[in-house]
């Protein structure tokens, strides 16, 4: 390891030790001043985010190994400006998930007492069945996101410090593990907010080393003619119109049933703090996700003959960062993107430890039993910090023999995430006829329908998402008109969730 790599891992460490201590300090500090009940400390931090906080989870949630590493990578290595004007698509949707879902579902969650999506359903349907096919797909989809965090916040560490994928993958999983697994959402919360304003710190620098190296726009037009030809290619010369429209609804519309970003709604203090956030996160998440695939395609003005060697796109943005920052300014940078890995990692993780505990255990073991609700209010955090661990370690042991290109496994979750919960989220909020059947229905079959598509069916260059969500809007309305109709929303629903 050379003196360079040396000083990014200390400054890499410093900076994991730094999230591990400031989360479990934080989480600490607010289960001090609240009287709530430790499930709802755990799993929602107590209902007690402002706009600044709200903002940065959200889009720090959102924005992942994908938009500092793969969107870039694959912008300066094939793509040039298509890559960019494809990925402005996620600009606005801190603001769409809290504008659509943010009030409707906080004010549903207070009287329900929900703390998680899956209790939400719960107690917008009241059916068995609903909670626990979403929750175990949820848990399930989320395994396949978190190997592809994992993977990316190891191919980091490995890139630019020469430790094996192994070493790589220890360290970065332990310091994930450990501040989730003990600080819960508060931690999850608060990291999350250090490791936005992180993503805009290091975005700024990576557009202004390169510009500074590829001598301003005049050079990089130059070098961009020369390695990447096809840079200034229109959007539909590189993507078809189905990929182009599978893209949008798949990273933007789509992203209304992501239950990782939802339940952000459900955490926030007051209305106020909801109209920041919105504004807040809507003009950090143009700055990171632009900002970055710009830097990203005036980067391929920079390629020299060794970056053919480069195993993936993967390693393309650690490989330039090191080409032309300064050894220490290099490691703040690169802690940029190492954020936006931990950032999905631990708020992934956190929802699937709590639909374990909470969506699972809690209601279909402990039930109303006098004794085992006065065990679980006991030990919920016990339980929930074992869980944590024990999903984190599998997930680590599932990425011991990475993917190789991290975008496509990423993708994968968002579509099967949002086919589960798009329809029973969205509807649920919005539309009274919508039943328990008819959830189940659109759920299981919107999900089923995005696998076998993912698979098997290619027409039109259209992703499976759109089919499955195609298939599971068409469920859940026929099921609903058709239930509804037979049997009425009962008056209690209606009155907490309308």
């Amino acid at each position: 390891m050379s003196q360079n790599q040396i000083i990014i891992l200390g400054i890499f460490i410093g900076y994991l030790v730094l999230n591990v201590g400031i989360g479990i300090l934080f989480s600490k500090r607010e289960d001090a001043k609240s009287s709530l009940s430790s499930e709802k400390k755990y799993f929602i931090g107590g209902r007690s985010m402002g706009g600044m906080v709200l903002a940065m989870t959200t889009m720090a949630t959102y924005t992942s190994v994908s938009s500092f590493v793969s969107g870039p990578g694959a912008a300066g290595l094939t793509y040039g400006y298509a890559q960019v004007w494809v990925a402005a698509v996620q600009v606005p949707v801190t603001f769409l998930v809290l504008g659509v879902l943010g009030n409707k579902l906080a004010l549903v969650s207070r009287r329900t007492g929900a703390v998680t999506i899956a209790g939400y359903l719960r107690a917008r349907y009241k059916n068995d069945a609903l909670v626990i096919v979403t929750s175990l797909l949820m848990v399930a989809f989320f395994i396949a996101q978190m190997i592809s965090q994992f993977t990316g916040g190891a191919t980091l560490i490995a890139s630019i410090t020469g430790l094996d994928h192994k070493t790589a993958l220890f360290i970065f999983g332990a310091v994930v593990i450990i501040y989730t697994a003990f600080g819960g959402f508060s931690a999850v919360a608060i990291t999350d907010t250090i490791q936005g304003i992180i993503m805009c710190v290091g975005t700024f620098l990576f557009l202004f080393f390169v510009l500074k190296a590829g001598g301003g726009l005049a050079g990089i037009d130059q070098g961009l003619s020369q390695n990447l030809p096809g840079v200034y290619d229109d959007i539909f010369s590189v993507y078809t119109p189905g990929g182009l429209l599978s893209y949008w609804i798949l990273v933007g519309f789509g992203t209304l049933g992501l239950p990782q970003t939802a339940v952000r709604a459900m955490g926030f203090k007051n209305t106020k703090s909801l109209h920041q956030a919105m504004w807040i996160g809507a003009l950090t998440c143009s700055f990171v996700i632009v900002g970055m695939h710009l830097a990203g395609a005036w980067a391929g003005a920079l390629i020299d003959p060794t970056a053919a060697e480069l195993p993936t796109s993967d390693y393309f943005v650690p490989y330039i960062v090191q080409q032309i920052m300064p050894v220490g300014v290099a490691g703040i940078f690169l802690a940029a993107p190492m954020a936006a890995v931990m950032s999905t990692a631990d708020s992934i993780l956190i929802l699937a430890s709590a639909a374990i505990v909470k969506d699972l255990w809690r209601t279909y073991v402990v039930k109303d039993d006098p004794k085992k609700i006065e065990s679980y209010n006991k030990n919920v955090k016990k339980a929930s910090v074992f869980f944590t661990f024990v999903l984190g370690i599998a997930v680590m042991l599932l990425t011991l023999d990475p993917p190789d290109i991290i975008f496509f496994l990423n993708i994968f979750a968002f579509g099967g995430l949002e086919c589960t919960f798009f329809w029973p989220l969205v509807g649920g909020l919005f539309w009274k006829k919508g039943t328990g059947i008819a959830a189940v229905l659109s759920s299981i079959g919107a999900s089923a329908t995005y696998i076998f598509c993912y698979y098997n069916v290619q027409i039109a260059g259209l992703n499976a998402v759109i089919w499955g969500l195609l298939a599971g809007g068409i469920l859940y309305f026929a099921a609903g008109y058709i239930t509804s109709a037979k049997k009425p929303l009962e008056q209690e629903i209606l009155d907490k969730c309308f």
